[in-house]
């Protein structure tokens, strides 16, 4: 059995909530993207600002299509709300093309969001569904990788997108490990590199590696595998619960252990919709502390 994660810390009544902005699109279906984050920011009890990259035709069983959002919208959507509301963290999620991660990328150096600003940001590369249908016009993998994962305070790609960036498929611990060092070569500050999708293994091995002045920090979290079929949005659900704990001041490490035990607690209260994947499931949260089954 699977514990329940502790929890983040609250804001009282009438008193300002820490502030989080996702960077992502909208999955009309409800289970990932903008939705799923939202979902997880007011669950975890933080107020979630947004910037709508992309706009998904999209069900339980794949995305059908998307219109992108024009490039300055999506600079003028960060730029608005940082400067007025003002933000404890960011993340990234689909951005759909080389012109949004630019206008992203631009938009956040002025900022000081991401790479040695004081505001911490999250890249979750997203470049495909977990149907596979593409996310990301091909094109701009490039950008991805010269101009969007150096501002990364953490990366999280799973193991399609680290495929995708590094060219290493990652089949066990050392090519796990190597694919952590590339993506840090690619000049994110931390490199998460997820085990959920490592079949070879019966559990769920995360490994992060950190390049900090002190040298090169490692800490590997092993969690049981959850043995569901409905794990839509689970890597949104992870990165946003590391945005969260980020914007709350925790370390990288301490905001993954949170985010390890959070998205796992998730996959458990999973539950199906329509003909195909169902979404995991933050509503646990209101439901009380009851015990999971499964």
């Amino acid at each position: 059995m699977t514990e329940t994660p502790a929890l983040l810390p609250t804001a009282p009544d009438g008193a300002t909530p820490v502030r989080v902005l996702t960077i992502a699109g909208s999955d009309s279906g409800g289970g990932a993207g903008i939705q799923a984050d939202m979902r997880s920011f007011a669950l975890m009890g933080v107020h979630a600002c947004v910037a709508v990259t992309a706009v998904t035709v999209q069900n339980s069983t794949g995305v059908s299509g998307y219109q992108a959002i024009d490039p300055p919208i999506v600079a003028d959507q960060i730029r608005a709300v940082v400067t007025d509301i003002g933000i404890g963290a960011a993340k990234t999620g689909m951005l759909a093309s080389s012109a949004i991660i630019n206008a992203v990328v631009s938009t956040c150096a002025d900022l000081g969001i991401g790479g040695d600003g004081d505001i911490p940001l999250v890249v979750d590369p997203v470049c495909a569904s977990m149907h596979g249908d593409p996310l990301l016009a091909a094109d701009a993998l490039d950008d991805l990788r010269a101009a969007l994962i150096p501002r990364a305070t953490i990366v999280t790609p799973n193991l399609d997108e680290v495929r995708l960036i590094t060219g290493i498929d990652v089949v066990d611990e050392k090519t796990q490990r190597a694919a952590a060092r590339a993506l840090l070569d690619l000049g994110a500050r931390w490199a998460l590199v997820k085990g959920g999708h490592l079949r070879s293994s019966d559990r769920s091995p995360d490994l992060l590696l950190g390049a900090g002045g002190s040298g090169e920090t490692e800490l590997e979290i092993d969690h049981e595998r959850i043995d569901t079929g409905h794990d839509h949005g689970a890597g949104d659900t992870l990165a946003a619960a590391l945005t969260a704990a980020l914007a709350h001041g925790y370390s990288v490490p301490d905001a993954l252990r949170f985010a390890k035990g959070w998205v796992t607690r998730c996959l458990i209260a999973a539950y199906p919709l329509g003909a195909g994947h169902g979404p995991v499931n933050p509503l646990w949260r209101v439901a009380g502390d009851f015990p999971p089954t499964r």
